[in-house]
């Protein structure tokens, strides 16, 4: 079966798993975050074949998420470091981190932890915070579609409601 682009979609979740879009990608990702940066690391830690991790890594640096530096002291040989792009991908990867360790593992399985250098301590929990500080869930936002981006900031009222109201 053939695969859909969703690189045209107005959805920006559509449009982030149309570039991103595999796990294979995700996992790359999480260890260049990791420091990982040679070929045949990737390939150590993953257990990927060398044909889906090549395919992989072309990929992550034609859509700009990764570039390839020369390692100085071996002439031939190529490393992979996250460009802007993919560092913008750390809060994604840490926040599926901590939505897996409340969801996929069993209150007392074992599983890595993210820690900060400087203290050694556990990162707290994400949470998104409106304009007030205060933190924000699901009921308290709503997404706007791209045609109502120059409208207020209310949700779009239907027209019959509209009508109603006059």
């Amino acid at each position: 079966m053939k695969r859909t682009s969703l690189g045209r979609v107005e959805c920006p979740v559509a449009r982030a798993l149309d570039e991103i879009g595999d796990w294979w990608s995700l996992l790359i990702i999480r260890d260049a975050f990791d420091g990982i940066r040679r070929f045949s690391e990737f390939q150590k830690s993953l257990g990927i074949s060398k044909g889906i991790l090549t395919a992989r890594l072309k990929h992550l640096v034609a859509i700009d998420v990764l570039e390839t530096a020369p390692v100085s002291e071996e002439g031939g040989y190529q490393e992979y470091v996250l460009t802007e792009k993919g560092r913008d991908l750390f809060l994604v990867t840490v926040s599926l981190r901590q939505w897996a360790e409340s969801h996929c593992f069993g209150k007392t399985e074992r599983h890595s932890i993210l820690t900060e250098k400087a203290s050694g301590k556990r990162v707290p929990r994400l949470a998104l915070q409106g304009r007030d500080g205060k933190e924000l869930d699901s009921s308290m936002t709503f997404v706007r579609k791209a045609v109502d981006l120059d409208d207020s900031r209310a949700p779009r009222t239907s027209r019959v409601r509209r009508a109603a109201q006059r």
